[in-house]
């Protein structure tokens, strides 16, 4: 009996202890964090789908589309995303940045259209993407990119995509590599 006093004696004694201590690991309200100036993602989006449906080497009707999903905590709506060739035999192909288009969902669910300006920069291999109207958590937008024509050499082209979250001097976060793989076009 006495024993038993003791136990519970304890375990309220500790019990505030313990709840202050498990407080930090109990999830939090998602909202966008500013640290000395600078946006984050609470919840960053952690990875990119790249689907180009036509991948024949010279096709002048390639598209590609580069697919993110925000978390509905991300905490921060995205603003942006940079998208650069890291790797690829050819390095010569020009993209049109004013036929970028993005919309809601991924590419053969296509939602809602969205805003989106873009900016090409051919000595970097970039495709600098700005959302006007960020896009809020929750959502899949999806970038369609336009290349004046897939590369003219077959093989494997990695794509670098970073996002950048709305907000004052927004901190970048890499979701890795994008794959598009081109072939060698069969004329049989």
């Amino acid at each position: 009996m006495a024993r038993t006093g003791v136990l519970i004696s304890l375990a309220l004694s500790v019990s505030p202890w313990l709840g202050a201590l498990a407080a930090p690991l109990m999830p939090q309200p998602a909202g966008a964090v500013e640290l000395r100036g600078s946006t984050y993602f609470t919840r960053p989006p952690w990875k990119v789908d790249l689907v180009s449906f036509r991948t024949d080497a010279g096709d002048p009707l390639a598209e590609y589309f580069f697919t993110v999903e925000l978390d509905p905590d991300a905490g921060a709506s995205l603003g942006g995303l940079l998208i650069r060739q890291s790797q690829g035999p050819d390095t010569d192909f020009p993209f049109s940045p004013e036929r970028t288009r993005a919309f809601l969902g991924r590419p053969r669910g296509r939602g809602e259209s969205i805003p989106v300006e873009a900016e090409y920069a051919q000595r970097e291999r970039e495709v600098r993407v700005r959302f006007p109207q960020p896009v809020a958590p929750g959502s899949t937008v999806t970038v369609m990119v336009k290349p004046w024509f897939n590369p003219s050499m077959p093989g494997t082209y990695l794509f670098q995509v970073t996002a950048f979250p709305d907000g004052p001097n927004p901190n970048p976060t890499p979701l890795g590599s994008a794959r598009l793989r081109i072939y060698r076009p069969d004329w049989r």
